[in-house]
């Protein structure tokens, strides 16, 4: 009995080593996530703001010297992984900035909110598509949900800012592309309006589903030192 009782101690004080051993893997797996990720996207974030603010200092690409008679110009948008512009949502907080890249690759979206290629530019007529991490990667769209009919989305471009109005939050499944159409679930309908559709996983820490917030620009403003859109001007 004795080399029993032995060997079941002997077991569980194994087992207890492994469970111990395991609660450590996914302490340190969590700390990676919720913590090295963010570093990272904190740092390239610091990384795209200073490249934003080089390329700003030149000429406006999307406002091109052209002659008289001569067809406007599409906007210009980045290359793919390069900062595009920058997103305000001044209903969440008045401090929440983050630089918007080109693109939605996975290593694009570890850098900050992608654009998603093939969308509208900011301010353009169409669908500007903008997707982000809820969790982990600097988590920019983590409190998206908090978003309310009316709240007012600002998007910041060399030469422009350009205010959207949320109208709708709608849960969909990853599959429902349709979102990203120019006009959103009308697969070739032409669009007329500047939307602005911002996407995420849902609900947190699962991406079984899709948050989609969806707004329509309300104003452009030129951009002149000083002058801010009221949605971030402040009382």
């Amino acid at each position: 009995m004795s080399h029993r009782g032995d060997a079941v101690r002997t077991g569980l004080r194994g087992l207890g080593q492994s469970l111990i051993t395991l609660g450590l893997v996914l302490l340190l797996f969590v700390v990676y996530e919720l913590e090295v990720t963010n570093l990272y996207t904190d740092q390239q974030q610091s990384q795209l703001g200073r490249e934003l603010s080089r390329e700003w200092a030149g000429p406006d690409p999307t406002r091109p010297v052209r002659k008289p008679g001569q067809p406007a110009t599409v906007p210009v948008v980045a290359a793919l992984g390069r900062a595009l512009a920058r997103i305000y949502l001044p209903s969440i907080s008045r401090d929440y900035v983050r630089v918007v890249v080109e693109g939605v690759a996975t290593e694009d979206l570890k850098r900050g909110p992608g654009h998603y290629p093939g969308t509208a530019a900011p301010g353009a007529v169409g669908n500007t598509v903008i997707s982000g991490h809820r969790t982990t990667y600097g988590a920019p769209f983590n409190r998206l949900a908090e978003l309310r009919t009316g709240d007012q989305v600002v998007l910041e471009t060399q030469g422009s800012w350009f205010t959207y109005r949320v109208s709708e939050l709608q849960i969909v499944q990853p599959t429902a592309i349709a979102v990203t159409y120019p006009v959103p679930g009308q697969f070739g309908a032409i669009a007329t309006k500047r939307l602005l559709t911002l996407t995420t996983c849902n609900p947190e820490y699962s991406a079984r589903q899709r948050l989609i917030v969806r707004a329509e620009l309300v104003a452009s403003l030129a951009k002149r030192a000083g002058v801010l859109p009221p949605a971030l001007a402040g009382p």
